[in-house]
């Protein structure tokens, strides 16, 4: 089945909600509205939150409370779970050492990679250590409409996120078939991981821009692989071929709504290569 371009480019609005979030903005979102995403508005649930990723450079962030991303209920029922990217996912980049730990969720998870694990087990939906973890307090949220359906959708690091937290959901709540949109998700497990995945979450779709490095880390001579079902998107020639550009959400929401024949959604300053310039290199 043919991954439906229109809702694509409407779970990567919401995550850009997420994103749109000061990571030091801890106050609480729930009863409040968002703006119009792609016509739609939503009634926020909860904010949730979390310990950042960790790095060599940045070995406090997995003592620092963030901004993560938020629960979300559309007029048609459907709940959104969106969790945003980081800035630390360039110095997990940096690191290159992606050691794994045995999955916390299902016996037979494999192993995930132990940094993406740790802020996955810090996820809450409050800002105390002693909050309900994002999947406990999940089933007792107030959402306002009877939920119809539940997606679950991630950019960068909250790709691999909302890939651990999909199979926690499929697996230990009544929400047992989510559907998954991840963009520029890194690799989150070894290949038992991914069989277990697979198996328990198939609406999966996994986007990743053509040229975009993050999607390729860790690497598979490490031991890890991707989860089903990918889609690869091609932004164009007249996006900047630089680490950053590929990576960005607002690049994955230009190639989505170019695909969908969608305007209004710009490149990030600086991505955006004028055709003059390509003519002259002609």
């Amino acid at each position: 089945m043919a991954i439906d371009v229109q809702a694509a480019l409407q779970y990567a609005c919401c995550v850009k909600a997420a994103a749109d979030i000061a990571v030091t903005d801890l106050n609480n979102r729930a009863g409040q509205q968002t703006s119009s995403l792609n016509g739609v508005i939503y009634d926020i649930v909860a904010s949730i939150y979390g310990n950042d990723l960790a790095t060599d450079i940045s070995p406090e962030n997995d003592e620092k409370i963030v901004s993560f991303g938020l629960v979300m209920q559309g007029p048609d029922g459907g709940a959104v779970i969106a969790i945003r990217g980081t800035a630390s996912i360039s110095e997990w980049v940096h690191d290159a050492e992606f050691g794994r730990v045995t999955c916390p969720i299902l016996p037979e998870g494999g192993e995930t990679e132990d940094g993406f694990t740790a802020v996955y087990l810090s996820l809450r939906v409050g800002t105390g250590t002693t909050s309900p973890t994002l999947v406990q307090a999940l089933p007792t949220l107030k959402f306002p409409r009877a939920v119809t359906t539940l997606t679950i959708c991630g950019h960068s690091l909250g790709g691999a996120l909302v890939t651990l937290l999909a199979l926690d959901v499929a697996a230990h709540t009544g929400y047992k078939t989510p559907t998954v949109y991840s963009y520029a998700s890194p690799r989150t497990g070894d290949q038992q991981f991914v069989d277990t995945y697979n198996q328990v979450v198939p609406n999966t779709w996994r986007l990743a821009n053509r040229l975009d490095i993050v999607p390729l880390l860790p690497l598979v001579t490490m031991g890890y692989a991707h989860v089903n079902t990918y889609v690869e998107l091609y932004p164009g020639i007249n996006v900047n071929i630089n680490a950053a550009c590929r990576h960005f959400l607002t690049t994955y929401l230009y190639t989505l709504a170019k695909t969908a024949g969608v305007a209004g959604y710009p490149l990030t300053t600086g991505c955006d290569v004028p055709l003059t310039n390509l003519i002259e290199k002609v």
